[in-house]
């Protein structure tokens, strides 16, 4: 064994030794609330297929006409030969379902990211983020070479203080609509206002509230009320609420054009199967016709918050305030703690995700609990039992 080897054999002994191992789980069925693995049928609370709708037939059906029409994959990419008129489609779709002049498809939520923020951001520019925003956003300005700031979570006094002193450099102000690991939301009004008083851009990454969270479901910018004007830059994905893969960008004609010419994560990969823009678009069909969904999960999440907190758990999220999201994150402090209660649980034949540092802040380890319209109350029911037994 060479020693670089040597030496990432010992960083992994390491990292199992101090509870930060990451390993797959392997599934035997399609998403939905009970899979099956290693033989075992387990009710699950860990997807972010929170509408319910990966396993659906109507998406399921659209998945397969669309590749009796268009094959599996789509060739090349958009600016060769890979764009097809389904993909024209949802792009016109997904525009005006946000209220946004025009969308572009990217084939993942982490490429999108990369793409807008090394299009439009260089080292003589600086990005303002959320201290709890997705890895991806971060990446994305690391990999732009702009001088990177992150501002306590939702702290947006801290924010304004640093928008005004910056006199020289273009900025924009990242946030997630709503945060991956404690299910709250950015306070949107307020970033919007203070970027437009500072002439900066605002990007929101929706991946969490895009289907889920709105009138319509058109995701944070829906509940809040906000138009391009407020907010310019807004990326959703397609492989959470939507049930299928991919994401887009949304925003002005100038915006997406500005991509389509310089964003290297969209010209440089090949196109999202046109099979999957069917099945997506038959996903949008059912956002839009079936708001009980919304409904029925912003109830699941609340009867959750409410008994769990009955039974003392430190629960993170929005509270009494603002609407409930589907992530519903249960702190327990330690990796060890996060592993051997997700194990327990496990055994009461219940499927929970611990999530520990790096992803979240040392001391914070938790149980990721995302909930989705397919489950019932009995389910969460079910899950309050479990949990009461592992504590």
């Amino acid at each position: 064994m060479i020693a670089a080897e040597a030496a990432l054999t010992a960083a992994l002994r390491e990292r199992r030794h101090a509870g930060l191992y990451r390993e797959r789980t392997t599934l035997r069925s399609a998403q939905g609330p009970e899979v099956r693995i290693d033989g075992r049928d387990l009710l699950a609370f860990c997807s972010n297929d929170y509408l319910g709708l990966a396993n659906h037939p109507d998406v399921i059906g659209a998945l397969k006409d669309g590749a009796e029409c268009y094959g599996a994959g789509s060739g090349a990419s958009h600016l060769i030969s890979g764009h097809s008129e389904i993909h024209e489609e949802l792009e016109r779709e997904l525009a005006r379902f946000t209220g946004r002049q025009r969308a572009l498809l990217f084939s993942t939520g982490y490429m999108a990211n990369v793409g807008v923020v090394t299009a439009l951001m260089s080292r003589t520019d600086q990005v303002l983020h959320d201290r709890l925003n997705h890895a991806s956003l971060l990446d994305a300005t690391r990999m732009a070479g702009a001088h990177l700031r992150r501002y306590p979570h939702l702290d947006t006094a801290t924010l304004s203080h640093w928008l005004e002193e910056n006199d020289k450099q273009t900025a924009m102000v990242a946030t997630d609509g709503v945060f991956s690991m404690d299910g709250d939301m950015a306070n949107l009004p307020e970033l919007a206002h203070l970027a437009r008083q500072q002439d900066a851009w605002l990007m929101v990454d929706d991946a969490h509230a895009f289907g889920v969270i709105g009138e319509s479901g058109a995701g944070s910018c829906d509940y809040w009320g906000l138009t391009q004007d407020d907010v310019p830059i807004l990326v959703g994905t397609l492989g959470k609420a939507f049930g299928t893969f991919g994401a887009f960008v949304a925003g002005s004609e100038a915006l997406i054009e500005t991509l389509i010419q310089s964003a290297r994560s969209y010209i440089y990969t090949t196109a999202l199967p046109p099979a999957v823009a069917t099945a997506t678009l038959a996903s949008l069909e059912l956002i839009r016709n079936e708001p009980w969904r919304r409904k029925h999960l912003s109830d699941l999440s609340r009867r959750l918050n409410d008994g769990a907190r009955a039974m003392g758990f430190e629960v993170m999220g929005p509270g009494d305030e603002g609407p409930v999201t589907p992530i519903v994150p249960l702190i327990v402090g330690s990796p060890e703690a996060a592993m051997t209660m997700s194990s327990a649980l496990r055994e009461h034949g219940i499927l929970v995700g611990a999530i520990r540092p790096p992803t979240v802040p040392a001391g914070t380890a938790r149980l990721r609990i995302t909930l989705s319209a397919g489950h019932t109350h009995e389910h969460v029911d079910r899950l309050l039992e479990a949990l009461a037994q592992c504590r």
